[in-house]
């Protein structure tokens, strides 16, 4: 897969983000030309730093709400790839600043497909979005990609509408097949440096490295936990698989076998299992605000599709985080574990 990638101009929004670093250095090592637009990055510390991104990137620090800068960068960039990450990625935040979650997740999302609509360039665009998108009935099923799009939350009702912006795109301005549209629906990712706040793995590590409990505000909520080397290989493959036929444009959920969605109790144990002396207590918020119980994804399509499947069970996504956090506590080579652990998942 990477040695397609080799030479190609790929354009990321969110790139400066835990999702976005990870995808650019896996980009960078297959020799792909990436430019990378974002806000400057979202938490301190950040991977995108410690790892020293910016300095084998085009970095351009700068608003996805504003078109006009977007498409300065766009058009300076001419990418035939562009890999659409930018968000406001949590449940939490979403219900503080539900405006500024709908300006991003939507109107940014307005904003990268004028991009494209407007460019000679771009070959193939996939737009990330997640697994909420779904109108979740707390079923114990996994949600198709033909299910009805209607997220509860601010979050994730604004990524609905980021799907429902791109289903009319392609339908209105794409339809010829000249340019290959696509979303992504991931579950939940984990993985080494994510420090974001209200996400329980970076609870854990920042709580186990402190000796303190890790607190857990609903242990028996499943969710599709995931390596966040899974899906950014997903999405990867979509976007090669499209350029060069563009009949595989679509909807995927890209998410862990049955196996391997777990309660979020069964995940801190695990968790503490691999660091030794950790421990958490089950504390539960009052008045907190709603968040799904249960969800998970079929991902039968992107399986028969590419022959995808994750690679790595939830044991081994959580020992590789692992992995990684305590190189960083010890101030290990950070880029130098990050491309151990892309070896290791490559060579599987």
């Amino acid at each position: 897969m990477l040695e397609f990638y080799n030479g190609k101009r790929v354009f990321i929004t969110g790139h400066t983000g835990f999702k976005g670093s990870w995808l650019c250095k896996i980009l960078v090592n297959s020799g792909a030309v990436v430019t990378g637009y974002s806000l400057e990055p979202p938490t301190t510390p950040s991977l995108f730093e410690i790892a020293n991104i910016g300095e084998s990137i085009t970095s351009i620090i700068g608003d996805i709400r504003d078109y006009n800068s977007l498409k300065k960068a766009f058009d300076e960039a001419r990418p035939e790839i562009v890999l659409h990450l930018a968000a406001q990625p949590i449940v939490r935040e979403s219900y503080k600043n539900p405006a500024y979650t709908y300006e991003t997740n939507v109107m940014g999302t307005v904003n990268i497909l004028e991009c494209v609509r407007n460019s000679d360039c771009v070959k193939s665009f996939l737009n990330v979005t997640t697994d909420k998108v779904y109108f979740n009935k707390e079923w114990a099923w996994g949600y198709r990609e033909n299910e009805e799009l209607d997220g509860f939350d601010p979050y994730s009702n604004s990524k609905s509408c980021s799907e429902l912006v791109t289903h009319s795109y392609k339908n209105s301005f794409f339809a010829d097949g000249k340019i290959a549209i696509s979303t992504a629906r991931a579950g939940n990712v984990i993985g080494g440096g994510d420090f974001a706040s209200d996400r329980i793995i970076p609870d854990c590590v920042r709580a186990a490295s402190e000796n303190r409990d890790i607190i857990v505000r609903n242990p028996y909520s499943t969710r599709p936990y995931q390596h966040v080397l899974e899906p950014l290989f997903a999405y990867l493959t979509i976007a090669e698989k499209q350029y060069n036929n563009a009949k595989f444009s679509g909807w995927y959920n890209v998410g862990p076998e049955e196996c391997d969605c777990v309660t979020t109790g069964e995940l801190v144990d695990l968790f503490c299992d691999l660091w030794e002396g950790a421990s958490w207590k089950n504390i539960a918020e009052e008045n907190a605000p709603h968040e799904a119980n249960f969800l998970k994804l079929d991902c039968s399509k992107i399986k028969s599709t590419f022959g995808w499947k994750p690679r790595w069970h939830i044991a081994e996504a959580i020992g590789k985080t692992v992995e990684w956090s305590k190189v960083y506590l010890q101030n290990g080579d950070i880029s130098e574990v990050m491309d151990k652990q892309i070896k290791e998942y490559l060579d599987i």
